[in-house]
């Protein structure tokens, strides 16, 4: 009797922002194709076993585009979702062209790419709208910070900018993106944690915010049935006292010790909060398996050798 064909599992990547751009550096153009080749080299190898979902952030290109566009009173100033649709084009291309670049010289050439432009949907009654809570742009000394016209928040590498960010409720494209899969296509999707927009009868609205990747990356692989979740950001993984001289690396967490630590108020909401978070919505919703891990170590992390993996409970 013949086997009965079996489609391979599928993998979520979620890029942060900051993958693009190292520490210290500028982010220019050449940096940020550079420092593509490292995480992109290995999804590309690990598409031969995985049906793939890339998804990214833009913490610094859409605060540069915030920037850029204050310095310049000669054109119209434009609202926050159209800088992130700006940036979802912008890193879904240079994303897509260094995958296509890294498959080549695996002599695969005929692997379907394509990049998305995504909306989501957030609630417009969503409590996020009076706080600003979501870090862009470059980071600035605290000096700096108070001098600032806008409002700023402390992160683990110094004061940043911060926007409103509201919670993902639904991906708009998650059909379109669940076919693209199943046909064999890796997809580039939710940039900058997507479009965000508000339901307005039969159709939608952008809003001024900002949505966190990682959250909306987690709903996403919810609705299409990701298998493996895998955030990779530029930490070994989920630290206990960051930064402070007793800092301890995990290795596995399950949901209950997650929810402990956070009341313990280990983790930024800045930085490592939402990704915590993100983990342990894929987990709790019945998802495989989550792990947050080292830029450079995504391989490592799906093969279980390196990251912090989220379990929905200890054995």
């Amino acid at each position: 009797m013949r086997e009965k064909f079996k489609p391979k599992p599928v993998l979520l990547v979620a890029l942060g922002g900051n993958a693009l751009i190292g520490k210290g550096q500028p982010g220019t153009v050449e940096e940020q194709f550079d420092n593509l080749k490292i995480p992109v080299t290995q999804i590309a190898r690990l598409s031969r076993d995985y049906r793939v979902i890339v998804t990214h952030g833009n913490g610094p290109q859409v605060g540069n585009l915030l920037l850029q566009q204050e310095c310049c009173d000669t054109v119209p100033r434009l609202p926050l979702e159209i800088l992130v649709a700006q940036t979802q084009g912008q890193i879904g291309y240079m994303i897509e062209s260094t995958l296509d670049e890294a498959l080549m010289a695996m002599g695969i050439n005929s692997q379907p790419l394509v990049s998305l432009i995504s909306y989501v949907v957030v609630d417009e009654t969503d409590k996020a709208f009076k706080s600003p809570s979501k870090p862009v742009g470059p980071v600035f000394t605290k000096e700096k910070a108070a001098t600032l016209p806008y409002p700023t928040l402390k992160t683990p590498k110094g004061y940043r900018r911060v926007v409103v960010s509201p919670k993902p409720v639904t991906i708009v494209e998650k059909r379109e993106i669940k076919t693209l899969i199943d046909t064999g296509f890796i997809v580039i999707c939710c940039g900058g944690g997507g479009i965000p927009v508000v339901r307005a009868g039969r159709t939608f609205d952008g809003v001024d915010a900002v949505i966190d990747k990682d959250l909306a990356s987690a709903r996403l692989a919810e609705e299409v049935g990701v298998d493996l979740f895998v955030i990779a950001t530029d930490v070994d993984g989920m630290a206990l006292n960051f930064g402070k001289p007793d800092e301890r690396y995990l290795t596995s967490v399950s949901l209950e010790e997650a929810t402990r630590y956070i009341l313990d108020g280990h983790f930024s909401a800045g930085a490592m909060l939402p990704k915590v978070e993100a983990a342990m919505q894929f987990v709790g919703d019945g998802g495989k398996r989550a792990v947050i891990t080292r830029v450079d170590r995504i391989a490592d992390a799906v093969a279980g050798k390196a990251g912090t993996k989220f379990v929905l409970e200890k054995e």
